[in-house]
């Protein structure tokens, strides 16, 4: 069975239970979900796999978390050419604005990018966002 890594920074808890949510989508088609803070993880863990999740809420002036994530996912764009990455991510002001500057970025790195703004919610995921996310985790489990 293959395992499919989702990894993410959270602040207040919204993009860790966004987090659990791509997990159950992509254990709902078959395949084997390891959701991980960043904390827990290098970016090294994800060079071999060909497809993983990124997640991050805004922060600021709707950028990504600068202390861990920004770091982290500066070292992925280094071996994201071929990669699919899925996006998702939480925001408490803005029009997702951080999402698209993400997605823009992993693109450029050769990415291929599934989720992102698809994949975002404005505070706690409601049930619209909690079903983007199991379906951003079935489409991982697809790709």
């Amino acid at each position: 069975m293959s395992e499919i890594i989702v990894a993410y920074w959270s602040g207040t808890g919204n993009t860790a239970a966004m987090a659990d949510y791509v997990g159950q989508g992509i254990e709902e088609s078959g395949k084997k979900a390891r959701v991980v803070s960043i904390s827990d993880i290098t970016p090294d863990s994800l060079k071999d796999a060909s497809v993983f999740a990124l997640g991050c809420p805004s922060m600021g002036a709707e950028q990504l978390e600068e202390g861990e994530m920004e770091p982290f996912v500066e070292d992925v764009k280094a071996f994201a050419a071929g990669k699919t990455i899925g996006l998702f991510g939480s925001y408490g002001w803005g029009d997702g604005e951080w999402m698209r500057i993400w997605e823009a970025d992993m693109k450029a790195a050769g990415a291929r990018v599934i989720g992102g703004e698809d994949a975002i919610c404005n505070e706690a995921p409601d049930e619209e966002a909690v079903e983007a996310c199991k379906e951003l985790g079935r489409d991982l489990a697809r790709a």
